[in-house]
């Protein structure tokens, strides 16, 4: 690539990148706006997720309730713009429970989501005079209710998740919730940056030129060897790799990685509806194994653990359309700080214990039992903050921005963070969840001392 210019460089062609570059030409107009990725785009962690999206979350505060809803009105507004073709839809999420204790958590958290701007909360307990419950069709998003419906009348539960565990006392079911097709959507918004003159090289960023206290330059390497490219504004979007640019920059950003990964597997009897919503279980569980199966277990170090109990948090969700009878399963049982590596290797009993996990929210799976369906496996890493909320500003070197630390929720809060981050390069007037984003709010001393109180994560 021969020596250029361009107004912003992006490194980074995931979905943060990805939406930069379409905020910045198709909004603002920036018409030389270069995306660097020494691979495809969307192709390392991006196009690795469930591609779910969810306006439920905790506070303190209305940041990421408020940064959702933005993000899925982008998000409905490009289905509208181009006839669904991302395929979204407003199945919901579905927290579970069999444990009587845990409903008034779940009330306590369908009033706070309200309070923060989810929506009203509608409460199903077979009563007469309570409001109808309005089922989630399988596709389309149009005319669906927000806030969240909370069941604990058991016939209703049957009739509408039969699937779900006998056990069940109650389900909680937020509504501006589901999933869509996250290439569709990455490669509508760069196909819309490109016709407004963003471009894309494959290359690896070698290096950001500092001159005095701001960003002049970058340096590239690709096939035909190095390059220059002079710019005023550079765009950190690398992902799992932002602490590595960033020091690019002389920068040590407050971040950490994990690593999350996913199960998919064939559902021929259909013991997972395919109509559900994400599910979710949120009670601590037990692996359900025979007799014989525990005594074995028990005679071994390395698997005694399979008998103990388990974090509640397994979710899975039916994947396709009516001809597919596949199942995503995650469960962050046990999640450590690590380095990326790629490719990832992961432990050889995840997807048992994955399957074994889900299987006591949907005891039909147990029919599998002696002949588990051959597991597909991928993921990638969570680079996350303390507090689990996303670095979205400018940093301290003039010129220089970051658009990162976007866990596991980067497909959902990209098309709205993307809007915040070009507002930032553009210099343009910024939301009122902004300031709660940027790097600087670890300058705030109260923001600091609520994070030494912090104690939600929003993490599922």
């Amino acid at each position: 690539m021969p020596n250029s210019t361009a107004d912003v460089v992006i490194c980074g062609a995931g979905i943060a990148g990805i939406s930069a570059a379409y905020h910045l030409s198709v909004h603002y107009g920036v018409k030389n706006v270069l995306i660097v990725d020494e691979r495809p785009p969307f192709s390392l962690t991006s196009d690795k997720s469930t591609e779910c999206y969810r306006n439920w979350w905790p506070g303190p505060g209305k940041t990421m309730v408020s940064l959702m809803n933005r993000s899925i009105d982008i998000m409905e507004s490009i289905a509208r713009e181009t006839e669904n073709r991302v395929n979204l839809n407003r199945r919901g999420y579905l927290f579970v429970t069999a444990d009587p204790a845990r409903i008034l958590a779940f009330q306590r958290a369908a009033e706070e989501a309200a309070e923060l701007g989810a929506g009203p909360v509608r409460y199903h307990t077979g009563r007469s005079g309570e409001a109808g419950y309005v089922p989630a069709p399988a596709a389309g998003f149009e005319n669906q209710p927000t806030g969240a419906d909370l069941i604990t009348d058991a016939r209703l539960i049957r009739e509408r998740f039969p699937y779900l565990s006998e056990k069940t006392v109650a389900v909680v079911h937020p509504r501006r919730c589901g999933w869509f097709s996250a290439q569709q959507l990455a490669m509508h918004m760069l196909e819309r940056a490109r016709e407004h003159g963003a471009r894309f090289a494959q290359a690896r960023v070698e290096e950001v030129v500092i001159a005095g206290d701001r960003v002049e330059g970058v340096r590239i390497n690709d096939e035909s060897g190095w390059s220059n490219i002079s710019t005023r504004n550079f765009v950190n979007a690398a992902g799992p790799f932002l602490p590595q640019v960033a020091g690019m920059l002389g920068i040590d950003l407050p971040v950490f990685h994990e690593l999350h990964v996913k199960v998919a597997f064939h559902d021929p009897l259909h013991a997972v509806g395919r109509d559900a919503p994400l599910m979710i279980w949120t009670d601590p569980t037990n692996l359900p194994w025979s007799e014989e199966e525990q005594r074995m277990l028990a005679e071994s170090d390395e698997t005694r653990y399979l008998l103990e109990k388990f974090p509640s948090g397994v979710h899975a969700r039916p994947e396709g359309g009516d001809d597919s009878d596949v199942v995503l399963i995650l469960w962050t049982y046990d999640v450590q700080h690590v380095n990326p590596v790629f490719p990832f290797a992961p432990h050889p009993h995840y997807p048992e214990i994955a399957f074994r996990g889900l299987s006591v929210m949907i005891p039909g799976l147990r029919a599998y039992e002696g002949r588990l369906p051959k597991p597909v496996l991928d993921g990638g890493y969570y680079t996350k903050t303390k507090e689990n909320r996303p670095l979205v500003g400018p940093l301290p070197v003039r010129g220089a921005f970051v658009f990162g630390a976007l866990s596991g929720y980067g497909l959902m809060a990209a098309p709205a963070a993307g809007e915040v981050l070009a507002a930032h390069v553009a210099g343009t007037e910024l939301p009122e969840y902004a300031p709660a984003l940027s790097l600087d709010r670890y300058q705030d001393p109260e923001y600091r001392q609520l994070l030494e109180r912090w104690d939600q994560t929003g993490q599922i």
